[in-house]
């Protein structure tokens, strides 16, 4: 009679070791009076748990997320009924967002964070790309990760993702797409998930007859996402990946980090992962990755690449910027540089210093070659969220750019790439 009562007290007694890692298994109860005791222990315990991950659930992430993606206190910007108008007519596009890793509504507007659709349309922005991020090393640095640990676990678990990403990083970027896929769903006259050049260009049409809506792509931020198969890369490319980032912050079986530790480029694994993922005409993004993996990409294949999002080393001397010679390489090869805005890439993050860092890129690589790449909602701060990015498009103005610059920068460049490289 005691057995079924034993099945649910030992179901209680394994969710409650997370936090009394010494309780007595039900399994070596002897007695009923003993089963008893025990049972209320658990009772306790188990009442403490669901306390915790409630807590977890629906409190925590808005306090975790407030510590990580901060707009440094400012007063409103002031922009110029010239640099209004000039922003009005603009095309913007920004190459780097990780908004889908955390546990916000994306279609309704918030007080934490850097973007969400309402604040995609107060920004006037026709392109965002929204990348995955599926691990991230305790204490992650700029200057070296062993990629052992493992920071969005506990944070799938928190924010109570499904439990088929909670051991699984293609599972996770399979997760973000389908948030992303949602969001679009919801508010579609406001947002549209692209995957082809075509759907970019109906997009641009929408928009040239009034409509406010942002076309998103989706990329990954390191092919750990991958989880060491290749068919996994045909799964989330039917999932809608078009950007494959080989590395984050540490070494992984594709390829070396710029944050990692062997320095090495390519693997024969990474090889036959960046063929296959150019095959699809996917777009090879080279952020994090470190020297020798850009070099072997570059030396691989004339297909361009972009820089998602960095900075120039001759601006902003940081373990996290390639040296200059590099980036050069990267323009002669065709590709394309954001700019990001937070203190790893530009050291100033004021819109001064941010414009600063595009000036020096333009004079180094060309106006061609020259994009936004914000790394918003990044565990960064700013000093201006996606709806304030009008401040950028007046201080170049006050800093003398003519329109053409403003205009290539603050996204004509990027969406001519996206056009011209995505799948037809």
């Amino acid at each position: 009679q005691q057995a079924p009562y034993l099945t649910i007290l030992q179901k209680m007694w394994f969710i409650s070791l997370i936090f009394y890692p010494s309780l007595p298994n039900p399994k070596n109860i002897k007695s009923f009076k003993d089963l008893k005791m025990r049972t209320e222990i658990l009772s306790i315990v188990a009442v403490l748990v669901v306390a915790v991950l409630l807590g977890l659930h629906f409190i925590a992430p808005g306090i975790l997320e407030n510590s990580m993606n901060k707009v440094s206190v400012h007063e409103d910007f002031k922009i110029s009924e010239q640099a209004k108008k000039l922003h009005s007519e603009l095309l913007v596009a920004d190459l780097h967002t990780d908004s889908l890793l955390w546990k916000r509504d994306l279609t309704k507007r918030e007080t934490r964070g850097h973007v969400d659709i309402p604040r995609l349309e107060e920004g006037n922005v026709a392109l965002q790309l929204f990348t995955a991020v599926t691990k991230s090393p305790a204490g992650q640095n700029y200057e070296e990760n062993d990629g052992t640990s493992d920071n969005i676990t506990m944070a799938a678990i928190a924010q109570m993702w499904p439990m088929r990403t909670w051991d699984s990083l293609a599972e996770r970027a399979l997760y973000q797409s389908e948030k992303l896929h949602a969001f679009a769903k919801a508010a579609p006259t406001k947002i549209a998930y692209v995957t082809t050049a075509g759907q970019l260009q109906r997009v641009l049409r929408d928009r040239a007859s009034g409509k406010k809506i942002t076309a998103a792509l989706y990329g990954i931020e390191g092919a750990h996402a991958l989880d060491g198969k290749l068919e996994n890369l045909g799964r989330l490319y039917d999932s809608g990946l078009r950007v494959l980032g080989p590395t984050h912050f540490f070494d992984n079986l594709v390829a070396g980090s710029l944050h990692g530790i062997s320095g090495k480029g390519l693997s024969e694994f990474g090889i036959e992962v960046i063929k296959s993922a150019m095959a699809k005409d996917m777009i090879i993004d080279i952020a994090h990755s470190s020297p020798q993996t850009v070099r072997d990409i570059l030396a691989m294949t004339d297909k361009p690449v972009i820089l998602s999002h960095g900075g120039m080393k001759g601006v902003c001397d940081t373990p996290r910027n390639l040296e200059d010679d590099l980036m050069v390489a990267v323009a002669k090869h065709g590709g394309l540089v954001g700019i990001g805005f937070w203190d790893g890439a530009v050291c100033d993050i004021s819109p001064l210093g941010v414009v600063k860092a595009i000036r020096y890129a333009i004079d180094l690589l060309g106006v061609d070659h020259v994009a936004l790449g914000s790394d918003y909602d990044g565990s960064t701060e700013v000093a201006f969220d996606i709806s304030e990015i009008a401040i950028l498009t007046q201080t170049m103005i006050d800093q003398g750019f003519t329109k053409q610059e403003i205009s290539k920068v603050m996204g004509a460049n990027a969406i001519g790439f996206f056009l011209k490289h995505l799948p037809s």
